[in-house]
């Protein structure tokens, strides 16, 4: 591994755009490699097993293709996968964490949401989370079935996306949460309509940008950063239909891409 080596970053479909995009922002010079899993998401619903099995065969896609780390931009994964690929790839792997805890500091009502996957509310992950910071505050779990689908097909506003997201961000906002914690790296793409739903009052936060400077501080440790002179490129693969992907990501990502099939 040197400096000039990109860096590899996947997830159960589009979702991990929205931490590909603070990765950019934060790192400008970095050549970024994208796999999206698209052919099997959601993983919400997959066993341990398989979200494994594909994490670790993705991840071996990336490596061979000369990644110096790994960003795992998927809550459910990381839950299921991360200790696997920690105990089987030697660089650094940075993985996802629901932001409970700047909820937890930063909450007025005592009371903050989690929308994720199910699966991700019940990984030992977040069970530690909820132990931590959940003396102080409540914490309320929400799993949102359906919503991973609705960013995979692009609707991010139509009138089936509302009702979904209607029946999981009202009942948080009943029992007085005033944050609302996204927990899954799909959702952001929805958050200016979660929070219209919401209101102004209720503050909508996630952990990309967070996952985005721990990245940077792991290359900086192991003298790994990319020139910050130069300008970095993204290069995209689907394990689902590229004609399909190359529509959604480029709506996504706001720029003409190319989507590779994922071999």
């Amino acid at each position: 591994m040197n400096a000039a080596n990109p860096i590899g970053v996947f997830d159960s479909g589009v979702g991990g755009l929205s931490v590909l995009h603070e990765i950019r922002r934060a790192l400008p010079g970095e050549d970024l490699l994208y796999v999206a899993d698209s052919g099997h998401a959601p993983y919400g619903d997959k066993s341990q097993q398989f979200i494994e099995a594909r994490s670790i065969a993705i991840t071996e896609f990336l490596v061979n293709r000369q990644a110096k780390a790994i960003v795992v931009a998927c809550n459910t994964a990381t839950g299921a996968a991360v200790t696997a690929l920690r105990s089987r790839f030697s660089m650094p792997i940075i993985a996802m964490e629901p932001a409970v805890k700047p909820a937890a500091e930063n909450t007025q009502s005592g009371v903050i949401g989690v929308m994720a996957t199910s699966r991700t509310l019940a990984s030992d992950n977040f069970v530690k989370l909820f132990a931590r910071y959940g003396e102080d505050v409540e914490i309320l779990g929400q799993a949102c079935p359906g919503l991973v689908e609705q960013v995979e097909a692009g609707d991010l506003s139509g009138d089936k996306t509302r009702l979904l997201l209607e029946q999981y961000v009202l009942p948080l906002l009943e029992r007085g949460a005033d944050t609302l914690v996204l927990g899954c790296t799909h959702y952001p793409f929805l958050a200016p309509l979660i929070q219209e739903i919401a209101g102004a009052g209720v503050a909508v936060i996630d952990s990309a940008a967070a996952v985005a400077r721990q990245l940077r501080r792991r290359l900086e440790v192991g003298d790994l950063l990319a020139d910050g002179d130069r300008v970095g490129t993204e290069c995209f693969w689907t394990s689902g239909a590229p004609d399909k992907a190359q529509a959604l990501v480029t709506q996504l990502w706001k720029a003409d891409v190319e989507v590779s099939s994922l071999p």
